[in-house]
């Protein structure tokens, strides 16, 4: 096995808005050899204003050129700052640090052409600034190459999960961010046999409709939907969007499931008990999900294991209305695993980045759709100090 080790810090900012993830970690190898040690980890919270800022700046009908260029360099100081944070709690010098991937902020995603429009994607956080701030290497902006070989420029960690988690088992590997994705890992597969798509909504509606109703960050351990009952004909026109049940290839967001869709939704039911709303968009969650499987996935293969990563993964709630309505699978968090569920995406980043560095295709065709499998990112060079 190659002993080539490198330490990393990935960084994930995610459309849940739920703060900066940084991992830290020590990456022994490359490709299908890695291993990965998590030295540490941190969620380093946004403030109200950056957040409001980041909504805006997402939002067609509040952005504007100024605020994004201004933004673009905010927020490099403070993906910098937690890439500092991570390694001060670390004890972990950041002058030895290898390299920092960085997903950064999603402002837009246009994951086909659409009317006037050409397919394309876009994330900030002034990748120049973090390097100058840790005077580290950073690779950044991983999703273009990928649409840029025609595909959707997302899901991208499906390469890392594939990494890290195949086995004689046929897996699913579940992230609830902001946006619900998964990947299909079937039992001692090759890379080739894997895909991936977004389900759809995650935390996003959940997070929005809380802070609206309940003046709270997001549902902790879902004790608002647990004392709400779903209403079952909100939900159903809920599942009739049309993302829900299209093909594959597939991504969405923010524009689709962000502010300007609650505004709607809350000026449409505002009738209804708060706990009855948040209990039904949390449904809509769940459903969404099972839906895909059975769409997708259950007709394809018996899957052993559901493994949930990312903040939903807290969500008591959502968890066991995933177990619910996936009864014939079993559905674990990555915690039943040993793993840590919040730093799964940031540590996928800094596996992408190595990768990069390698040379190494890391994007996957059933996956986004891409013509071709193709080298993700730009790399930023350190600062000669």
């Amino acid at each position: 096995m190659n002993q080539d080790i490198k330490y990393g810090v990935g960084l994930m900012s995610g459309t849940s808005l739920d703060g900066v993830d940084a991992a830290l970690v020590k990456i022994t190898g490359y490709g299908e050899n890695t291993q990965i040690d998590l030295l540490g980890f941190s969620n380093e919270d946004m403030d109200k204003g950056l957040k409001k800022e980041i909504k805006e700046c997402c939002s067609p009908t509040t952005s504007s050129i100024d605020k994004i260029c201004s933004l673009n360099f905010k927020l490099g100081y403070v993906f910098a700052d937690a890439v500092k944070s991570v390694c001060a709690k670390a004890g972990f010098d950041l002058k030895k640090l290898d390299f920092i991937g960085s997903h950064g902020q999603t402002i837009y995603h246009i994951p086909k052409d659409k009317n006037h429009l050409n397919k394309s994607t876009f994330q900030i956080g002034e990748p120049s600034v973090i390097a100058y701030e840790t005077g580290s290497l950073v690779v950044s902006n991983f999703r273009t190459m990928d649409m840029a070989a025609g595909g959707e420029g997302a899901p991208l960690v499906p390469y890392t999960e594939y990494l890290l988690y195949k086995c004689n088992k046929n897996r699913v590997l579940q992230n609830i961010g902001g946006i619900g994705n998964c990947t299909i890992i079937p039992a001692d597969c090759s890379i080739d046999q894997i895909y991936a798509f977004d389900t759809g909504p995650g935390n996003m509606i959940i997070d929005e409709v809380v802070q609206r109703l309940k003046g709270k960050k997001y549902d902790y351990g879902g004790k608002f939907a647990a004392q709400g009952k779903v209403n079952e004909i909100v939900l159903n026109e809920l599942l009739n969007i049309e993302y829900i049940t299209k093909n594959p290839p597939k991504t969405t967001g923010r524009e689709q499931f962000g502010k300007e869709f609650v505004d709607n939704f809350l000026k449409k039911y505002n009738n209804l008990k708060s706990e009855d709303i948040i209990a039904t968009v949390t449904m809509f969650t769940a459903k969404s999900i099972e839906i895909n499987y059975r769409k997708f996935i259950l007709n394809k293969y018996d899957i052993d294991e559901v493994i949930i990563g990312g903040g939903g993964s807290y969500n008591s709630t959502l968890i066991d209305m995933l177990k619910g309505l996936l009864k014939e699978c079993r559905v674990l968090t990555g915690e039943d695993l040993g793993m840590n569920s919040d730093a799964k995406e940031a540590i996928a980043f800094a596996v992408l980045a190595n990768e990069t560095l390698k040379g190494n295709c890391s994007n996957i065709i059933e996956a986004t759709g891409a013509k071709e499998r193709v080298v993700l990112g730009n790399i930023t060079p350190k600062i000669r100090r």
